[in-house]
């Protein structure tokens, strides 16, 4: 207490914004003897850049006071602005003002989200009180549902999280708004595999030894564990530069163990000295922590299983400088799984040796994960046994379809069969559904050969084979609609730019393929296989 009986503050942080160097003076004074710390700024552009600063230091001011005729922006729209930032909305701003106050001043100043309205000169007593009653505020009721809006938000972002990358960044986002700090979030795999997400950090790099042993902390934390936990780790264990690179401080750590207890998600801010709220001490952060658990367990699950039916897929395709040796002609492949976000597909490639020629083929399996991969490579070993004794491609696409019909009645797939003679030139092509082989002329143009056929696994009657003749100096490409597929856009307008950007590409098998991955191949959300052959 002071000598008048009023309550000393005890390291509250007050901003004050006013352009006269005077006022900031003696109003400076007036809070720094009552035991505040002042931050002196002289517009309201300044303050938003010192805001921002501190947001990210976590050290941002208790209260704001704000001279409302500020020369590059009124102090109501500098309180608009302050508030429309959810990390700092929570901060209680005071208007003040040393010209005469109309009830309509006043009026601007609350519906402008200010806590409350000062005319200066004021008594030291009543600027200290109303300090406290906003401060006081910010810690009521008010801030408790405010807090309690951005948990919700932050929990459907990251229920909403398409991959652990993805949530490990919703989280830590979610836990710098709670906190008004940085935040590291860290979801770890049941193999040991991390996922970070910053917030409002200058951080370590991600591969750095403090982000390991970080990680290495909150698998500690965890095991063995139920529910939620949460400890205040010191510097000297806490490892330097996770929240601001080269930076010791401690971190408070909420870690909450997934229900299959072989992963885990930890948040981290650093400890404030002085914090008007804590969402530790509300269980803000823990309930956080416990939703992106419950979250990262079937994304985690899910990338298990992408990476199974990854690895099986790319087993079962013979890698490009493992094809098989087939005399006469010239073969190049591609394949590129779908964006780490996406299930993976059943597209294949294929190149045998038959009786008459070499088949070569291109398909796509429906729906997604590992059921389509494992269905791929059945395709792949259908036709390869079917292929020792018939060479027509249209017998085996419908050999292929009654395979189909009989084991998996309920998936369909397309495929394009095209049997190439390297001595003659001669090519028959049969088509089930699948985007036609391009032909590139040696001579510049390209166009669709007129091959169509129903899907495999309908049962339908299919056409003969397509006929036509390769030149020495033609090029033969295979592709799936991974590769051009665009939602909203119709294929025939994919299939025409295809074909113009095929035109365009310089001669060579490997820079065919190479440019046509290079402009339609980027974060695509299904697989892509490619297949080109040129006589040779």
């Amino acid at each position: 207490m002071d000598g008048n009986g009023t309550q000393q503050a005890t390291g509250t942080t007050v901003l004050v914004v006013d352009d006269v160097a005077a006022s900031r003076y003696a109003m400076g004074a007036v809070l720094r003897r009552a035991g505040h710390q002042v931050v002196p700024v002289a517009s309201g552009g300044e303050a938003l850049v010192e805001l921002d600063v501190r947001l990210r230091d976590g050290t941002l001011p208790d209260v704001a006071l704000v001279d409302v005729g500020l020369p590059d922006m009124s102090g109501f729209e500098l309180c608009r602005r302050v508030r429309a930032q959810l990390p700092m909305a929570a901060l209680p701003v005071v208007h003040f003002s040393a010209a005469a106050t109309a009830p309509g001043d006043r009026c601007r100043g609350l519906d402008a989200g200010g806590d409350a309205y000062l005319t200066v000169p004021a008594e030291p007593q009543e600027i200290q009180a109303v300090v406290r009653a906003a401060v006081r505020r910010a810690t009521g009721a008010e801030s408790v549902v405010q807090r309690l809006t951005l948990l919700s938000e932050a929990i459907i972002t990251v229920q909403t999280a398409r991959c652990p990358r993805e949530l490990a960044a919703a989280a830590a986002d979610g836990a710098a708004r709670l906190s008004a700090s940085p935040a590291v979030a860290f979801v770890i795999g049941p193999d040991g595999e991390r996922y970070r997400g910053t917030a409002h950090c200058r951080p370590a790099p991600a591969d750095s030894e403090a982000h390991q042993a970080a990680a290495r902390l909150v698998t500690r934390l965890a095991e063995g564990r139920t529910g939620v936990h949460s400890a205040v780790v010191p510097a000297p264990l806490w490892p330097a530069g996770i929240f601001r690179a080269g930076v010791e401080e401690d971190a408070r750590l909420t870690v909450a163990p997934a229900q299959d207890g072989r992963s885990a998600v930890g948040l981290a801010t650093p400890v404030r000295r002085v914090a008007l709220t804590d969402p530790a001490d509300d269980g803000l952060l823990g309930r956080l922590a416990q939703a992106t658990a419950l979250a990262a367990e079937p994304l985690l699950l899910y990338q298990v299983e992408r990476h199974v039916a990854l690895t099986l897929q790319r087993s079962f395709l013979p890698q490009p400088h493992k094809l098989p040796h087939l005399p006469g002609v010239d073969i190049v492949v591609r394949y590129v799984p779908a964006s780490s976000e996406t299930e993976i597909g059943g597209d294949f490639y294929a190149a045998l040796r038959t009786g008459e020629g070499v088949l070569t083929a291109v398909g796509d399996v429906a729906g997604h994960s590992l059921d389509a991969a494992t269905v791929m490579v059945e395709i792949r070993h259908a036709l390869r046994a079917y292929c020792v004794s018939e060479s027509d491609p249209a017998v085996l696409a419908g050999r292929l379809d009654r395979m189909l019909q009989l084991y998996h009645p309920d998936i369909t797939a397309t495929v394009c069969l095209a049997l190439v003679d390297p001595g003659t030139g001669r090519v028959r092509i049969a088509n089930a559904g699948h985007i036609p082989p391009l032909i590139l002329g040696g001579g510049g143009g390209a166009r669709y050969v007129d091959a169509s056929g129903p899907l495999l696994g309908l049962g339908l009657e299919r056409p003969p084979p397509t006929e036509g003749q390769l030149k020495p100096t033609d090029r033969l490409l295979m592709v799936t609609d991974g590769l051009i597929e665009t939602r909203g856009i119709p294929l025939d307008t994919s299939m025409e730019q295809l074909r113009t950007a095929a035109v365009d590409a310089p001669d060579g098998m490997d820079t065919l393929c190479d440019v046509l991955l290079g402009c339609f191949g980027h974060d695509r959300d299904d697989d892509i296989a490619m297949l080109a052959l040129r006589l040779g």
